[in-house]
């Protein structure tokens, strides 16, 4: 029995056909919405699985398609995260027989299909799954830097194994160990899920991040593009809380915070504790924001903004994360980009063995904020001149 699915985002596509390979069926994916209804004249499937939000060709217009089509009563599941009451009732009035809203288990959409078009000659017998499908796709930048030793690989394919709808980007920022070839291993098959991105040159955490953030904004099924430490300081668990806090809200950027609270296990040593607390404070002056924790290698971005904060080269090589909240600042207005960015506390952080910032280093940077002070200054006055220009030629 064949089925066509339609989604623009093959994040989704992807776990949705292996888990229906598994039972006996045969699958056909496209992402593209003209290619899709090419796709269905040619293969005549026996049910088509379409999303509604598509660019360009709506999952309805899909549907009036197939309605009008030869093959009329091919049956039609919408899996959508659209759960408007207006556009429900549309489909249905335009002939759909199934419904399915985002996020769902790919159990009940299997029980779902063999309902409605029963199951497959020879079914094959698989186990429950207890992935999810999203209806968010998100890209996460993995900065690795002589990572060989502490990279923990079992814990992100399991993750991404688990977790529908992610993107991992490992960026080898000039590793001088074996670092790329692990990289490689890992990706390995996995290439849908899992990107690595070179770096000749070593060019620092900053310059890491910020290249890996760009490349995968080129992603068009992303929904939101976020960075974390590859020796997982902050739990994969607490990142994808991270992801539900700004899929559900208007921020544009959520950062994890360290800052302790009831039931959380954060651990670091004394000394390095208060360094970053007075860090903390000097840091909170600058961008006039009652941040707690901007150092948090931890962060999720709505995809709109990723050109705002990421655009030009950072000024610092350690705190980059200044520099992003003052950037958003400029460019939005204090008081806007206040609304626009979250801190949520983790639920678990651990300073990992091996940290690549020493002691000595934290001291350098206080002397990189005053540097952060002086350099956004400037450009704030000069943002400040071309709005002025621009009113004054209105």
């Amino acid at each position: 029995m064949k089925i066509l699915a339609i989604d623009d985002q093959q994040l989704v596509l992807l776990p949705l056909q292996k888990r229906l390979q598994e039972l006996g069926y045969e699958v056909i994916i496209e992402t593209d919405a003209y290619a899709g209804i090419s796709i269905y004249n040619h293969e005549n499937p026996d049910l088509v699985i379409v999303d509604i939000n598509m660019p360009n060709v709506s999952g309805l217009d899909i549907v009036k398609y197939i309605r009008n089509s030869k093959n009329a009563d091919t049956p039609v599941m919408v899996l959508s995260g659209n759960t408007a009451d207006d556009i429900i009732t549309t489909g249905f009035e335009l002939g759909i027989n199934d419904y399915m809203k985002k996020p769902l288990s790919l159990n009940e959409i299997s029980a779902r299909v063999k309902r409605l078009i029963g199951a497959p000659a020879g079914e094959n017998t698989v186990s429950n799954s207890n992935v999810m499908i999203q209806e968010r796709c998100v890209g996460v930048v993995i900065p690795c830097y002589n990572e060989e030793e502490r990279l923990l690989s079992n814990e992100f394919i399991t993750y991404i194994v688990k977790n529908s709808g992610y993107h991992l980007c490992f960026v080898n920022d000039g590793s001088t160990d074996r670092t790329l070839e692990v990289l490689k291993e890992l990706q390995k098959g996995r290439e849908d899920f899992i990107t690595v991105y070179n770096c000749k040159k070593n060019g620092g955490k900053a310059e890491a991040v910020r290249l890996g953030m760009l490349h995968m904004a080129k992603k068009e099924d992303l929904d939101y593009i976020g960075f974390l430490d590859a020796d997982l300081s902050t739990d994969l668990a607490d990142f994808d809380d991270l992801v539900k806090t700004i899929e559900t809200s208007d921020f544009k950027i959520v950062s994890g915070s360290r800052i302790s609270r009831m039931g959380a296990n954060i651990t670091k040593e004394s000394a390095r504790k208060i360094i970053s607390l007075t860090i903390n404070y000097i840091i909170r002056k600058i961008l006039k924001m009652d941040f707690k924790d901007t150092q948090c290698g931890a962060k999720i971005f709505h995809k709109d903004v990723i050109n705002i904060a990421f655009g030009e080269k950072f000024v610092t090589q350690w705190i980059f994360d200044v520099e992003i909240f003052k950037r958003m600042s400029i460019y939005f207005g204090l008081k806007n980009a206040k609304s626009m960015l979250c801190e949520q506390p983790l639920k678990r952080w651990i300073h990992a063995d091996g940290s690549k910032l020493s002691m000595k280093d934290s001291v350098k940077i206080v002397g990189q904020l005053a540097q952060i002070a002086w350099v956004y200054r400037a450009k704030k006055y000069k943002m400040k001149s071309v709005v002025g220009n621009e009113l004054k030629m209105i």
